[in-house]
């Protein structure tokens, strides 16, 4: 699917971090009659967590069918099958993706919730407490972490539950007549999706039927930008095509700043920050954010074209991971997020071309090795797909 599936008359709402999805997380599980499906990265042991494990047997436990996927890595392998175990025992269907890398090294990067197929939960956001880092350490935050997802109704949500319907089954034991199947049933659902327009459309990456449909969107967007764009990640480290397609808006005037987290993990930090000179250079604005753990990744383009969802601007997202995203066209949601990262970008701190010119050459060697050995490790991950 290389084209946006724009789906008309949706009602979309921002989450604003958990203060704001959790009760919207627990709301919708609590009120489902039928179905519920839940697709996670990351499902800790929190107490804001348990909360979550505890609503969802509690619906299994009334007569819901609920069905779990939980990342095998992105969990932590042990948490991960006990959390399995406990859920399963209960009466909830759950699964871990992907356990032993017995299908090649991609992970579910993905945070979907769909309930009753009349309400779907996605963005940014795991199965963790705001105040505590989601890196393993489970360190105290200063600030609740930032991050971003959204709440969606309309038809729209049709098509986010047939994805989780479709990841749930190849989690399962499908046999490769199944899964041609279920690649066909996928493809047809497009088809039909693109034959109306408008306001909302949801994109997934896998490896398979979707292998760049999110960067598509991207270099499109950046490609017809014509005043600004405004992209936070905490992750930075894209290809040459993505990374040309920020300068090549630049150079025709756009505003183009990029929100980038740092402050987690060193190497990443070093290789984001060996993009940064030739990025200043040709016209491109950097904001280091600092107060807390960023976590979002959002996008918006002029005034009527905003994403939100799972997928970080390095390699893992845009050519290994399962992700998905949701664009919005509507000028009132973009004006809307459009405040929320402007205070981000106020709470971070703008880098400057001299700073990088300035460095000792220890810190030039340091970013200039992580480059190295990030894009090399990269490509032979991503198979030669990363650049």
């Amino acid at each position: 699917m290389s084209k946006l599936t724009f789906i008309d008359g949706n009602d979309v709402r921002l989450l604003r971090s958990g203060k704001e999805f959790f009760p919207e997380l627990l709301a919708a599980i609590h009120s489902a009659q039928q179905e519920i499906y839940l697709e996670t990265y990351i499902f800790t042991a929190d107490p804001t967590a348990n909360q979550v494990r505890d609503a969802l047997k509690a619906a299994a436990c009334r007569g819901v069918t609920v069905r779990v996927v939980i990342d095998w890595l992105g969990s932590g392998r042990a948490a991960a099958e006990t959390l399995v175990a406990d859920l399963c025992a209960a009466g909830v269907a759950a699964r871990c993706f992907n356990p032993w890398f017995r299908r090649g090294l991609a992970r579910t990067h993905r945070k979907i919730l769909v309930a009753d197929r009349a309400v779907a939960l996605l963005g940014g956001l795991n199965i963790i407490d705001d105040l505590v880092s989601d890196d393993g350490w489970d360190l105290p935050l200063p600030f609740p972490r930032w991050d971003f997802a959204v709440s969606l109704r309309g038809p729209l949500v049709h098509h986010v539950f047939h994805e989780v319907d479709a990841q749930w089954r190849r989690t399962g034991k499908l046999n490769l007549r199944a899964r041609f199947a279920l690649m066909r049933d996928l493809h047809q659902e497009a088809k039909v999706a693109r034959t109306r327009l408008s306001l909302a459309a949801l994109l997934v990456r896998d490896n398979l039927r979707n292998r760049s449909t999110i960067q598509k969107a991207y270099l499109q967007a950046l490609g017809q930008a014509k005043r600004r764009a405004i992209l936070v990640t905490p992750y930075f480290a894209p290809g040459r095509k993505f990374r040309r397609a920020l300068t090549a808006a630049a150079s025709r005037g756009v505003q183009v700043t990029l929100l980038v987290g740092v402050g987690q993990f060193a190497l990443q930090d070093a290789v984001a920050q060996s993009y940064y000179p030739r990025l200043l250079r040709q016209g491109v604005r950097i904001v280091e954010y600092h107060k807390t753990q960023l976590h979002a990744k959002v996008a918006i383009v002029d005034d009527d074209w905003a994403t939100v969802g799972s997928s970080n601007f390095d390699a893992l997202s845009l050519f290994l991971n399962h992700e998905a995203n949701i664009v919005i066209q509507d000028a009132e949601f973009t004006a809307e997020l459009e405040a929320e990262l402007s205070q981000g970008i106020e709470d971070g701190s703008v880098v400057q071309e001299a700073d990088f010119s300035s460095l000792p050459w220890t810190r030039k060697l340091w970013n200039g090795f992580a480059f190295l050995v990030y894009r090399n490790l990269m490509r032979i991950m991503t198979s030669g797909h990363y650049g």
